[in-house]
């Protein structure tokens, strides 16, 4: 310290905190926490709340909470404004009166906003008021805050908004943000609309971050102004770069994608979305995970993208849920688990997704999912489906039909994917299964196949498949043999395995549409390798007996040991025709009945 500092201080407390003041301006903040210590020592509360500060922010001398909250209790008790209005923000980071260190670097982070303990709204209300009434800004928004958003027993809506409205006039940017929120409660008039904007305006440019994000968003979506990506992209940065992890996810967003009026930088903006995730921000978690299963550059990963969903879901993410499980489903970058799906779904359905309804539904049709699972899936479709809901409706008619939460009744069934069917596909389909069936209606196959016949068009494979099935045999209305092999040819270049099938059976022989053993024998193996039974029986049959120019007893086993092997009773004896293998013994015939009675 220079020997005038030591001299003047020695002499006048009030020249120490000017001389402090000065030295703190000029940046030698250890030498000016010297001179406000001595101020301070003498009790004028301005040097009270400088060194408060001091210790908070850890300036001219190691930090420590407890300390800072001391010394500005000090000067906020002899009637200092402004230690007034800290001691408020203090108070609902969890610091009030009497608050102790937690350790050597407590101090560190208060003005990034976190709250070391559980807030003391009365206290953060009785410091605000008096700093509020005295004229400070900065207590008008604290004791805003707490009128509009604390406790029941404090709040008073109608004078917390007049609180912003005083601390916005006085150029507070947190009064200017909370007044801001005020008025967007009701923005239908273009006045209130544009003093909105002016407040948040001129919120964000004071770095707020809060306010930059959401002027960001302003900016982004053109809301009262023209839209304008790049500007909104650099409030998003400013926001960002301060720690706030929603515009941390939102400028990531923007640097992986294009027409945001920046550079694109992928590398960069995944690494702003890992930190905004890592930081808590479920969405951002939710876009990282997106990110790895679709892949880009590179491969998908899916157990990176499933790890990412999971810390999404964990946080309530509907979409993240069901993202997770459909991975699940698939078994893509996680082990195969269809319950593990089905509870994933139900978490994401019960949250609102209505796609997640219908992939529960479908995971519970197939026994996986419990009770508890099946009822609720069952009563949101019911409710949906008297709101008018048509996709509900036939989700809540495939309950009634397959007994998913409720008994069976064919009949309501019937009702239900009737109203679905004129604008569902799947119901199409349905309903005119149950007409060609008589399930809860009067059996009518014509209509029904006219009912199929709107959902094959439109390219569902499992009514292209009953379709040409109707046509092959007449059901329902004419034969058409071509047809029908031009339905199957759709749906098995779409991976249908009983369409291979179909097509196999006809074009081997008996149909009105010219013989082609060659082609019907790819077409066995086909469904056969995807394992069809009977497809697999066939197969077996056109080896041994060399049908389509190929002869292969050997293979012919093995393709009809699986038919037998999945129950197929047919190919036994087809099984027993063939010449025994090179390595099993001859057996005679009446040797071999009664073993084979006594295994049947």
């Amino acid at each position: 310290m220079a020997l005038f500092d030591v001299l003047i201080s020695g002499v006048s407390a009030a020249a120490a905190l000017r001389r402090g003041v000065r030295r703190f301006e000029q940046g030698d903040v250890k030498a000016a926490f010297v001179l406000l210590s001595r101020a301070a020592r003498a009790g004028i509360p301005e040097a009270e709340f400088r060194v408060g500060r001091c210790y908070l922010e850890g300036t001219g001398v190691p930090p420590s909470r407890g300390d800072g909250v001391r010394w500005v209790e000090r000067a906020a008790a002899k009637g200092y404004v402004e230690a007034q209005a800290l001691i408020a923000t203090l108070c609902l980071h969890g610091m009030g009166p009497g608050f102790a260190d937690a350790g050597p670097n407590a101090g560190a982070g208060l003005f990034g906003g976190q709250t070391v303990a559980d807030p003391d709204f009365p206290a953060a209300a009785k410091w605000a008021r008096r700093a509020a009434e005295a004229g400070s800004a900065e207590g008008q928004a604290v004791l805003a805050f707490i009128l509009t958003s604390g406790p029941d027993n404090l709040r008073n809506i109608d004078e917390g908004d007049l609180w912003y409205r005083k601390s916005a006039a006085g150029g507070c940017p947190q009064g200017q943000l909370g007044y801001a929120l005020v008025l967007a409660r009701d923005t239908n008039d273009p006045e209130v609309q544009a003093e909105l904007l002016r407040h948040l305006r001129q919120a964000s440019e004071k770095g707020l971050a809060t306010a930059l994000y959401l002027y960001g968003m302003v900016q982004e979506r053109g809301i009262g102004l023209p839209q304008d990506r790049a500007a909104a992209a650099q409030c998003y940065k400013q926001a960002a770069e301060k720690g706030h992890r929603s515009a941390q996810a939102r400028w990531g967003y923007a640097l992986m994608t294009e027409g945001n009026g920046i550079d694109p930088n992928p590398v960069e903006g995944e690494s702003w979305l890992r930190r905004a995730a890592l930081a808590g921000d479920r969405e951002a978690a939710a876009l990282v995970g997106d990110l790895y299963a679709k892949g880009g550059s590179l491969p998908p990963n899916y157990a990176e993208a499933a790890m990412w969903f999971r810390l999404s879901a964990d946080a309530g993410h509907r979409g993240a849920a069901r993202a997770l499980g459909m991975l699940y489903l698939t078994g893509a970058g996680v082990v195969r688990d269809q319950d593990e799906a089905a509870r994933l779904f139900a978490i994401a359905a019960q949250a609102g997704d209505s796609g997640a309804h219908a992939d529960l539904g479908n995971l519970l049709l197939r026994g996986h999912g419990n009770d508890q699972d099946s009822i609720r899936t069952r009563e949101w479709f019911e409710q949906a489906a008297a709101s008018g809901d048509l996709i509900a409706a036939f989700n809540f008619g495939v309950c009634l039909a397959e007994g998913v939460g409720i008994e069976r009744d064919d009949r309501k069934a019937a009702e239900w994917l009737r109203r679905a069917a004129d604008g569902v596909v799947n119901a199409q389909y349905w309903y005119g299964r149950m007409l060609a069936e008589g399930r809860g209606v009067d059996a009518n196959p014509e209509e029904g196949r006219i009912w199929i016949a709107r959902a094959a068009e439109v390219g569902m494979i499992d009514a292209q498949v009953l379709l040409a099935d109707m046509m092959l045999t007449g059901r329902g209305g004419a034969k058409d043999h071509a047809a029908a092999v031009a339905l199957f040819e759709k749906a098995a270049g779409q991976g249908h395995v009983g369409a291979m099938f179909g097509i196999g059976a006809m074009l081997g022989g008996g149909h009105d549409v010219p013989w082609d053993r060659v082609a019907a024998q790819r077409w066995f193996r086909a469904a056969a390798e995807r394992g069809h039974p009977y497809a697999q029986m066939m197969l077996g049959r056109y080896l041994a007996r060399n049908l389509a120019g190929e002869q292969d007893f050997a293979e012919a086993r093995r393709w009809t040991e699986r038919a037998v092997a999945q129950g197929l009773h047919d190919a036994r004896a087809d099984l027993a025709a063939l010449p025994p293998a090179p390595d099993q013994p001859v057996v005679a015939a009446s040797e071999d009945l009664p073993a084979r009675a006594a295994g049947d």
